[in-house]
């Protein structure tokens, strides 16, 4: 019976699961029991704190992703692309219902309260974080996309 429990684990690693992999969940120092099998060896950590759950996983993602945008490198770069993909939802907004050419009038509106409203939501704020300067940016590409097809229709 023993027997069964522990090689169906060991035969889904067989599978093509990456068991050399380094498990992030681990902490140093804490005490491991590894038991060897026939074909790997596995291992399980006595700890009841350890993040083991998906909520724990989802808890840590502020935390990390607050450590990821530390680097200004990484901040420019995603302020460049909330700016062009801003730019590249005006464009097909503009397109698509400019080439259908009904409720043209409805999207004109929806558009402008839109972006008005996140103007309200970003200068209301007493301190600008980096997610709401990201929707900022997101909100000058998107009146920008708006303002060169307003030029491209002149011409």
């Amino acid at each position: 019976m023993a027997y069964g429990l522990i090689t169906a684990p060991v035969r889904l690693l067989n599978v093509g699961i990456d068991v050399g992999a380094k498990n992030s969940f681990s902490r140093p120092g804490v005490p491991r029991r590894s038991y060897l099998t026939k074909f790997r060896s596995i291992s399980a950590v006595e700890e009841n704190e350890g993040p083991r759950r998906l909520v724990d996983i989802i808890r840590i993602i502020p935390e990390v992703s607050r450590n990821y945008f530390k680097s200004r490198p990484r901040r420019a770069l995603f302020g460049g692309i909330s700016l062009l993909g801003g730019f590249y939802v005006a464009q097909t907004i503009s397109l698509s219902f400019g080439a259908l050419g009904v409720n043209d009038v409805i999207a004109a509106v929806v558009c402008v309260l839109l972006t008005e409203y996140a103007t309200k939501f970003y200068y209301s704020r007493p301190k600008v974080t980096f997610p709401l300067a990201l929707l900022n940016n997101f909100k000058m590409g998107f009146t920008y996309g708006l303002f060169i097809d307003a030029f491209k229709l002149a011409s």
